[in-house]
């Protein structure tokens, strides 16, 4: 029997994901929690083998959440399942430590399917993810995600993660400042984030610097 801690902070998509997978004669939902603080005081008191997490859970964000997890509880396997971008967070939550992605926008029937397989230690993620994030099912190792940026963001990007300014970048490009402004308009679009400090954090977990 896998056990399953089901990790959200909305009562609807707790008692929907538990519906799901009591479908499934060999998964028992042992517990459900709203937040982080929840989540890590049932584990103190239960073993499953798997954790449905959503990314935006209260408290600790998903992302530290699966680096506690991973680190306190190493053979409690993960599985993200979130509204976010999977383009974006997928890569990132893998490289923390989840054993697999699976957005809210799925079909229904991978949920079974997805926590059989991270319970067993694979990796899951769908094929079309697959297919966009040139994942490498025979390594199970995500390949760099440079596919999204252009030759020349990815420059902008390496001189701003340095710490240079926008002049600087300019110079060093032999660009106008204007024209780098608009580098790290559409840098910061691609990475769907809305500042310098998260564009800078989310190149550096996907591996583009």
């Amino acid at each position: 029997m896998i056990k399953v801690i089901i990790a959200d902070n909305h009562p609807i998509v707790r008692l929907g994901i538990k519906q799901v997978l009591e479908t499934s004669s060999d998964i028992e939902v042992i517990a459900d929690v709203s937040d982080t603080s929840e989540l890590f005081e049932t584990l103190e008191k239960v073993s499953p083998d798997v954790v449905i997490l959503e990314m935006d859970i209260p408290e600790i964000n998903g992302i530290a959440a699966l680096r506690k997890l991973k680190q306190e509880f190493p053979n409690v396997k993960s599985l993200m399942f979130s509204g976010q971008s999977e383009d974006v967070y997928a890569l990132s939550t893998i490289r923390a430590g989840a054993f697999g992605y699976l957005s809210k926008t799925a079909d229904i029937d991978y949920l079974v399917s997805a926590v059989k397989k991270v319970s067993e230690g694979s990796m899951f993620i769908t094929n079309e993810l697959a297919q966009r994030l040139a994942f490498d099912e025979g390594t199970q190792k995500p390949r760099r995600f440079f596919r999204k940026l252009s030759s020349r963001e990815v420059e902008v990007l390496k001189l701003l993660a340095s710490g240079k300014r926008n002049k600087e970048v300019a110079e060093g490009l032999n660009l106008n400042e204007k024209t780098v402004s608009t580098y790290k308009a559409r840098l910061m679009k691609k990475l769907n984030v809305d500042n310098l400090v998260d564009l800078l954090q989310q190149a550096k977990a996907l591996e583009l610097y």
